[in-house]
């Protein structure tokens, strides 16, 4: 059974979400001076390619400890989104109506990754989260968000992941239906998860069995994972 990693490495300097912490990995102990190696990591709950659970944007949504190991493994059909650019809305139109239990956005951004432009990635309409709940989709992406993001790491709130409805996008007015994190409401807040950051998705076929392991983390809002690919 053909395998393939979708996730982008952890390191140093790392693209991040405007204002998320930065990662850092730093050396603690060595085979020279300990006989032995231990790296010290700094880095936020949603570095890299990751999982939001649905408390991350919703009061009472569950944390990732509270979901079984088996919901982050799914049946996952691509959708190639490549011919979207800069800041271009996705919508249901675009999205399939199949069984599967998620839909993985293949927008090509990835090939964007470490540069100002991976912030300028298509996004996720309302209405194409709710097409996506309606069919029982969980959302995967190769992009940095679901939702538009800020272009001058400016959310209109000291939290980079406000959800006041305050624009998140510097070219969406406040009052436009996509402002703030709409699609991720949409999504958490209907107990769908979503994997953001994903990559080398032209490796994988349309259809294809999605894992996407988090971190441990107890009371998790989210966590890093290792998102792997397998198909028969």
């Amino acid at each position: 059974m053909p395998v393939a990693d979708l996730s982008h490495p952890i390191e140093s300097g790392m693209p991040v979400y405007p204002g998320d912490p930065a990662v850092t990995i730093d050396s603690h102990a060595t085979m020279a001076a300990d006989g032995y190696r231990v790296s010290a990591l700094s880095c936020g709950s949603h570095t890299g390619t990751h999982v939001d659970a649905p408390s991350h944007t919703e009061p009472d949504g569950a944390t990732l400890d509270e979901l079984p190991v088996s919901r982050f493994v799914r049946d996952a059909v691509r959708v190639d989104l490549r011919d979207r650019g800069a800041r271009e809305p996705i919508r249901p139109a675009d999205l399939p109506t199949v069984d599967a239990g998620a839909v993985v956005l293949w927008t090509g951004w990835d090939r964007h990754w470490g540069e100002p432009k991976y912030l300028d990635h298509p996004y996720l309409t309302p209405d194409a989260a709710r097409h996506c709940v309606e069919q029982g989709y969980d959302v995967a992406t190769d992009a940095l968000n679901v939702d538009p993001t800020p272009a001058d790491g400016a959310s209109g709130s000291d939290d980079p992941h406000a959800t006041d409805g305050a624009s998140n996008d510097p070219q969406i007015p406040a009052d436009h239906p996509d402002a703030g994190v709409p699609a991720h409401h949409e999504l958490l807040g209907n107990g769908r998860l979503i994997a953001e950051n994903l990559t080398n998705l032209d490796s994988v076929p349309a259809r294809f069995e999605l894992t996407a392991l988090p971190l441990a983390l107890a009371e998790g809002d989210g966590g890093p994972v290792r998102a792997v690919a397998r198909w028969d």
